[in-house]
This record gives structure tokens, sequence and C-alpha cells, in this order.
């Protein structure tokens, strides 16, 4: 198996062969699924049954660049996305398996899946949207998780520089925090970004769920970004970005189910 990044216009060309599957979308974001593959592959050691789960899998534009590489790989999200007939044709091109599910906080279709099943979990961008508790979710998810296996966590870096500049801009401005109205009223819940982590808090949130989770290979990773702003604020934030890591948009780490003796031990109360 080869750690294959393909150009992006030949990955583009797997997806339009399908039809239309959110290019744009695919357009902004492939440097980041690029980026994170490359990070998690530089030092994962692979065989040919390694099975991936994509959480939040959406039109599949990053599950596709594991099962080219020969993954097997099973992809869940809602059912009104994966049953869209350009996603399920592709699914079918690449052999992705399609768990459709219809609320993450119960992830009922998960229990189709055998114990200890797979190496990796693909959970990027996603932590930033949950709207719920989560302890629910992460309990079957630490069940179908083989000992050893790494959940691959992406999500907003609450320090970014652009992050920090946008807010004081709200300040000035008599703004909130968080999320604009027109976004709350005009997209569904889990559109918002609802929490912006730093990497002491994914620690922290990782050890409060298992004393059996270990957070490895932290990484402030530069995000995608596709021409150039115009801003003098924004231009000045990406060129303090290059020499300053810890003010990027983006986190990455790796969770490792170290063993599994202790499970979820952390209870919600109501």
């Amino acid at each position: 198996m080869t750690n294959t990044l393909p150009t992006f216009e030949d990955y583009a060309a797997l997806f339009a062969a399908h039809g239309d599957s959110g290019a744009e979308y695919l357009r902004r974001h492939f440097p980041r699924f690029a980026a994170t593959k490359q990070r998690l592959l530089s030092h994962w050691k692979r065989d040919a049954g390694n099975q991936v789960l994509d959480i939040g899998a959406h039109w599949l534009h990053q599950t596709v660049l594991y099962a080219i590489d020969g993954f097997a790989v099973t992809a869940l999200d809602l059912p009104a996305t994966l049953d869209i007939d350009c996603v399920r044709a592709l699914a079918e091109a690449h052999s992705i398996r399609l768990l459709p599910n219809a609320d993450l906080e119960y992830p009922r279709a998960l229990k189709a899946i055998p114990d200890d099943t797979f190496d990796i979990v693909l959970f990027t961008e996603v932590i930033e949207h949950l709207a719920f508790n989560p302890v629910a979710m992460w309990r079957e998810i630490y069940r179908v998780m083989k000992p050893g296996a790494r959940i691959v966590v992406t999500t907003p870096n609450y320090y970014a520089l652009r992050t920090r500049a946008r807010q004081w801009s709200r300040t000035l401005r008599g703004l909130g925090a968080g999320v604009d109205v027109e976004h709350v009223l005009g997209l569904h819940t889990l559109g918002h970004h609802w929490k912006e982590y730093s990497r002491r808090e994914l620690e922290r949130y990782f050890a409060l769920l298992s004393p059996d989770f270990s957070c490895h290979n932290f990484a402030y990773m530069k995000g995608a970004r596709q021409g150039t702003s115009g801003k003098p604020s924004v231009e000045l934030a990406l060129l303090l970005e290059r020499p300053v890591p810890f003010v990027r948009p983006d986190l990455y780490v790796e969770v490792e189910l170290t063993r599994k003796s202790a499970g979820i031990s952390v209870e919600p109360h109501w």
C-alpha cells in the first residue's frame, strides 16, 4: 500500500465521474484532507486489513482519499446525505460501506458493527459542532475500536490569530461572542461551531472520557486558504502564523486507545 496523494485535478475527476457532489467544497477543503492524511500516514504502520471509520463523512470527500489507498472504509453520516445518488455511486465504485445515521447523539447505525473493528476513526471538523452531550456517542465509538486504534481529530484552534481578530472586530461593533445571529437562524443546529478548543482542552476532554485514551502527535495546522483576502489584518495574521504555530487556524491530534479496560468512565449529571 502506498501513501497516495493525488493532485486536486485527478482527485476531483473521481467525483465528477459520478455527478455533482459539492465540487466547490471539495476545492476549498482538499488541502486540509491531504495534510491530515499525510500527517497520519507519515508514521502509521499499515497493513491490508486496516479498517477506517469516517464519522461525518458528508459527500465522501475525505473518505475516498483513504479508499484509493486500499483501506477498508466505512462512512457514517446523515441518511439524507448518504442517500444522494452520486454519493451512493461513488461509494460503490470505491467499495465504501455507508452507514446512514439520523442522530449522532445516538449512533445506532454502529450497532451493526462488531466490537474491536476499526484501526482508525476519522473525527475531523466534527467535535466543534456537537450540540449535545457526547458521552453515549463516545461509548459506541470506543466499543468498535480495536485496542491500539487511533481517533484522528482536527478542529479549529481557539487561539488562532484570525479567530481572535474577528472577535475583537465584533467587540468594536458592539456584537456578542460566538456565531452571528444570521447563522443561528439560518443554519441547521450542527452547522454552527458551538465550541472551539485549545490543545490543553482536547487533552482534558479525552482524559475525562477514559483513562484508556492517550493523546499523541499534536500539531498546529495551517488550514486551507484559497486566494487572498486583501484585508491588512488577515494578511498580517497569515505572516505571523508561519513562524508562530500556536496561532495557526487548526489543531490536529491522534487519540490512541491504549487498552480496553476502563471503558468510557465519565457519567453525565443532569
